[in-house]
């Protein structure tokens, strides 16, 4: 833990103050403006998934976009490297595409039962699809380096279980207040049809180990991908943009949760820099949303 203490202190003592600012402000303004006017559940309501792409696409790339800008005008023009160039604007559209993208499967003749199959597929299907894109630009421009830090050369468990259990009180915490008990546990999107099921507990375990994947995403992408990719050209630069635009990722999500979205997104990025493995920030985060799963099940049962 003392590590990664060190990791996080020489960041903060290495970042340009203005920078970390501006982004800061960038971020705070975002979330404003989001919750204000209810931007992420208007995009939801769009029936048109070329419209849904744009919008989300849009506010990706503002997110991620301006803190390099901030940076050009700290005088370093990373949009002179080509390959940065194209990431910085190919990046976003990647996650608007995972997020617009249909995956409606017919898979039974049940209505409700369709419906939950469909739930079960919606988040690995994603992950599969992310996953074959990020394989392309490793094979193209990575490959000689481990899987956009899937690797558990430097990886220690113990400062991420310290990490996970001080979460368990702020967790605790949030279980207790209304906009986070309207959203979890996910698990109850699905209730309806394992009214009367035997054995319910196994589709209960099938429809988290499903929704488990989406993080495998989320940390492959934002950690992996928007850190370790672009290291090489701007190094520790790369984690503030990364933040920016991970916290519009949870835009639909509870106000507290979006704030500490950003914060968790630049701890999480200065030590995937530090140790180039994402096993760790994975494990935090699966943690993290199964203990969410979990408060927002006995937060709703205590109602």
């Amino acid at each position: 833990m003392k590590e990664i203490i060190n990791y996080i202190t020489d960041y903060f003592r290495s970042i340009h103050i203005g920078v970390l600012m501006a982004c800061t402000l960038l971020t705070a303004l975002m979330i404003f403006l989001n919750f204000h006017y209810g931007i992420d559940n208007k995009i939801d309501d769009l029936n048109s998934i070329v419209a849904s792409f744009y919008h989300r696409y849009l506010i990706f790339l503002i997110a991620f976009a301006l803190p390099y800008i901030f940076h050009l005008l700290q005088r370093k023009n990373y949009f002179r490297s080509t390959l940065i160039f194209s990431l910085i604007f190919l990046s976003p559209a990647i996650f608007s595409w995972k997020m617009a993208m249909s995956t409606a499967l017919h898979l039974s003749n049940d209505y409700l039962w369709n419906y939950y199959w469909n739930q079960i597929t919606y988040w690995p299907i994603r992950l599969m699809v992310m996953s074959f894109i990020l394989f392309i630009i490793w094979k193209l421009f990575y490959k000689k380096e481990p899987f956009f830090g899937l690797t558990i050369k430097n990886f220690r468990w113990k400062p991420y279980l310290i990490m996970l259990l001080i979460m368990v009180p702020l967790i605790a915490a949030a279980s207790t207040q209304p906009d986070f008990l309207s959203m979890y546990p996910k698990l109850k999107d699905v209730d309806l049809v394992l009214y009367n099921v035997k054995n319910k507990w196994f589709f209960h375990l099938l429809h988290e180990l499903s929704y488990g994947s989406d993080f495998i995403s989320v940390e492959l992408f934002f950690r992996g991908f928007l850190v370790l990719a672009f290291i090489k050209v701007v190094g520790k630069d790369a984690i503030l943009p990364m933040a920016c635009f991970y916290c519009t990722i949870h835009f639909g999500k509870p106000l507290g949760e979006c704030i500490s979205s950003y914060f968790g997104g630049i701890i999480l990025g200065i030590v995937v820099y530090n140790t180039k493995s994402i096993i760790g920030g994975l494990m935090v985060h699966l943690g993290i949303a199964w203990l969410m799963e979990l408060g927002g099940y006995i937060g709703n049962s205590l109602r």
